[in-house]
């Protein structure tokens, strides 16, 4: 399997280490599933020319993902600062929002046009901008998506056409709520939709049956990035042949996995004092 992810990137900063790890859904995802297995995976997004920037493109050089069509720009790159709250969680305490490449919005051409057909799925996130684009990437590839737990009606309306894979963050839902989701989204053209419910586990809906999968044991030091190692964990099992029921399972061992590290995969650099 081989898998293309496109859009968003950030450095987590923690203030209570002192400490960067690259992330954002779309670079995780990249990264995790070459981790998981993938044959190839490849990153396209907007990165700026400062330290930040350097290190997130050494961190997707260190785990074997291309990235010969990444963008590099004059300007600061994503940056999302996270805290502990009183319980230890990890909280985000305030971004850059986006940096440069919300300043930017990429721009396909040609050449990634064809480069992209090579693979077999391509991974997007809500905070990426690349909804413009999906109609035309659509006819190449089967697309999947994440919208976190900021979805509206509107957005739903404009992406869902186009995936065959959606990904929700549903735990602040009710069932009824996840149900009526669920039918929206396979109504409006997406066959296949996965909700995230935190410790309630997960629910997926294809055209045919429901299946649920609850979490898997951790000894958890940091959640950041579960969910984007659950996405990246069920495209590896699932489009190598895997059965659904067997590749919601991979997928929560995954995540689970990455709830025992710093960082949605580690790759942590001290901060400058």
């Amino acid at each position: 399997m081989r898998l293309i992810a496109i859009g968003d990137n950030v450095v987590d900063i923690y203030k209570d280490r002192n400490e960067m790890f690259p992330g954002g859904n779309a670079l995780n995802v990249a990264v995790l599933a070459r981790q998981y297995g993938a044959a190839e995976t490849a990153f396209i997004g907007i990165v700026g020319n400062d330290i930040e920037g350097e290190h997130i493109v050494e961190s997707l050089k260190v785990n074997h993902v291309d990235i010969r069509n990444i963008r590099k720009a004059y300007g600061e790159s994503g940056k999302a600062y996270v805290d502990l709250n009183d319980e230890g969680d990890r909280i985000f305490v305030s971004s850059n929002k986006g940096g440069i490449q919300s300043k930017l919005k990429l721009k396909l051409n040609r050449e990634d046009y064809d480069y992209i057909q090579r693979y077999d799925v391509l991974h997007t996130s809500i905070y990426s901008n690349l909804d413009e684009e999906l109609p035309l990437l659509q006819k190449l590839l089967p697309i999947s998506y994440d919208f976190s737990n900021h979805f509206t009606e509107d957005l739903l309306k404009k992406v869902c056409p186009y995936l065959t894979f959606a990904f929700v963050s549903g735990s602040d839902l009710l069932d009824t709520e996840i149900e009526d989701l669920i039918i929206t989204i396979q109504r409006l053209g997406t066959p296949n939709v996965i909700v995230t419910r935190g410790s309630k586990g997960v629910i997926m809906a294809n055209p045919h049956h429901r299946f649920l999968q609850g979490i898997e044991k951790a000894t958890v030091i940091d959640t950041l990035g579960a969910g984007d190692s659950f996405i990246a964990g069920f495209l590896t099992s699932y489009l190598d042949g895997y059965s659904v029921k067997d590749s919601l399972k991979v997928a929560a061992v995954k995540a689970a996995k990455t709830c025992e590290v710093n960082g949605a995969f580690g790759h942590g650099k001290r901060l400058m004092a």
